[in-house]
């Protein structure tokens, strides 16, 4: 039976593959078309937004909770954010299309294969001549946006007094970004294409296997090793706040094991809190500019709302979702993985998608182009979907009987973030995961469901240094 299946798809794979590689398809005129249709509707989506700036009132739900100054800045804000994004959308999109107009994916894969040959290192090694043109590319198409990213930290988060950071430490991140792209990007991208490579045609099972182990990895690797490298988390002093979260947290069954304040003060005065971890073994996350910002009953109303994400298995069900996502794209890829058509649209030698051995690295670049513009509709989904887990999410904090203490500080994050007040409904679709500050707060006053969570009644974690004293005892 399973044979039978596995032949029936693989049967369906090279029939879809004999259709697509066609030769009368001009791949590389069809992304170009469909990244310009997709840049003028994104282009359209923020112009859209922009007249919501000029209107002279706050929506009525935040008209007692915004002074007219707020109000005023929150507009000016969020207008010079949306003009910049509209400007960085066009600057990128000629950006892309110029790589694409003057055949820089078949120039510079040529150009890498010379630069091996200069230090005695035979460019049919395909992997190093894969990983060698990734990164020149990656370098050639980021550096561009550096002076963007450099605007948007000094000057417009400067402007309205969001940016904390100091140009030397801007300069630091930037590197450490770059660096920590080669560390782990590099040596994974080598075993991606070493996975289709021993696997061939039957790739996309082991390739999938691949990537979550990865993934998984990265999920214990990230707090311990990456993020320290930017930010310093330490454990949440003892007092008021932290009682409260371990008690909420030991009443809920959530497997708390560290509390920790992180420094997000020294780059923005924007706040947020999360919780990460493995299922048996979390961490929860709070900014010092939240702590700062917000009284004790409202931090903890914000982490019951990030809670109850954890209690209706969101990140697990979005997990879920993503890994759906990718199985259909390895899938997909499946189909072009030899197309010929495909590798001469964009100027590579079309012998290349067939013979051995085959720089895989360039079929899955050029299927990326051509299947980028299908984003937006997966856009579309995963923001409706994420939406409808706040508004689950914020059940839950109303039904641990916090729904004016989230109000509270969802309504100061809102004024302290500059968040927009008023949004155009397709913009909003578009670009934004939760939903809009009215909205929630509509939804939390007509909430009707549960009014109360049965918990348990026990702490969650002991503090370390209290622990280690009952030893000594």
């Amino acid at each position: 039976m399973t044979n039978s299946v596995v032949a029936t798809v693989d049967g369906i794979i090279t029939y879809l593959a004999g259709i697509f590689d066609n030769p009368n398809i001009n791949y590389k005129e069809l992304v170009v078309l469909s990244t310009w249709v997709q840049t003028a509707f994104e282009v359209y989506v923020l112009r859209r937004q922009l007249p919501c700036y000029e209107r002279p009132l706050p929506p009525p739900a935040l008209k007692q909770h915004l002074s007219k100054e707020t109000f005023t800045k929150a507009q000016s804000y969020s207008k010079d954010k949306t003009r910049f994004a509209l400007l960085k959308l066009i600057f990128d999109q000629f950006l892309g299309w110029g790589l694409i107009k003057f055949g820089a994916y078949s120039g510079l894969w040529s150009y890498s294969g010379r630069l091996l040959s200069s230090v005695g290192i035979s460019p049919n090694r395909v992997i190093t001549h894969s990983l060698t043109w990734m990164t020149i590319l990656t370098v050639l198409s980021s550096l561009p946006g550096l002076p963007w990213s450099y605007f948007q930290t000094f000057v417009l988060e400067q402007k309205h007094g969001f940016n904390k950071s100091t140009k030397k430490l801007w300069v630091m991140d930037t590197i450490k970004t770059y660096a920590l792209a080669a560390v782990i990007g590099l040596p994974v991208l080598a075993g991606f294409l070493k996975v289709i490579e021993w696997a061939g045609k039957g790739f996309v099972p082991w390739l999938m296997v691949f990537l979550i182990s990865i993934q998984l990895t990265l999920q214990i690797v990230y707090p311990t090793f990456i993020q320290p490298l930017f930010n310093k988390l330490e454990p949440l002093p003892q007092g008021e706040l932290r009682s409260e979260v371990e008690e909420l947290a030991g009443q809920l069954g959530f497997p708390l094991k560290h509390l920790y304040v992180i420094d997000g003060s020294k780059r923005s005065s924007h706040s947020n809190a999360y919780f990460y971890g493995l299922p048996w073994s979390k961490h929860i996350v709070i900014y010092d500019t939240l702590i700062k910002d917000s009284s004790v009953d409202e931090v903890v109303a914000v982490l019951g709302h990030e809670l109850g994400h954890w209690y209706h298995a969101h990140p697990t069900k979005l997990l879920l979702v993503t890994q759906l996502h990718l199985l259909l794209t390895l899938t997909i890829f499946s189909i072009f993985i030899n197309n010929k058509s495909l590798y001469a649209s964009f100027g590579f030698d079309p012998s290349l998608a067939v013979k051995a051995p085959q720089p895989i690295c360039i079929g899955f670049m050029l299927f990326q182009l051509v299947f980028e513009p299908t984003d937006a509709l997966v856009k579309f989904f995963l923001n409706a979907e994420t939406r409808r887990m706040e508004y689950q999410a914020d059940e839950f904090a109303v039904q641990l009987d916090k729904r004016s203490d989230l109000s509270s500080a969802l309504i100061k994050l809102h004024i302290t973030n500059l968040s927009s007040p008023h949004n155009d409904w397709l913009y909003s679709m578009y670009h934004h995961s939760h939903p809009t500050l009215p909205e929630r707060l509509n939804a939390m006053d007509n909430y009707k469901g549960e009014k109360s969570l049965k918990l348990k009644n026990k702490p969650a974690v002991q503090d370390e240094a209290e622990t280690e004293a009952k030893k000594d005892l």
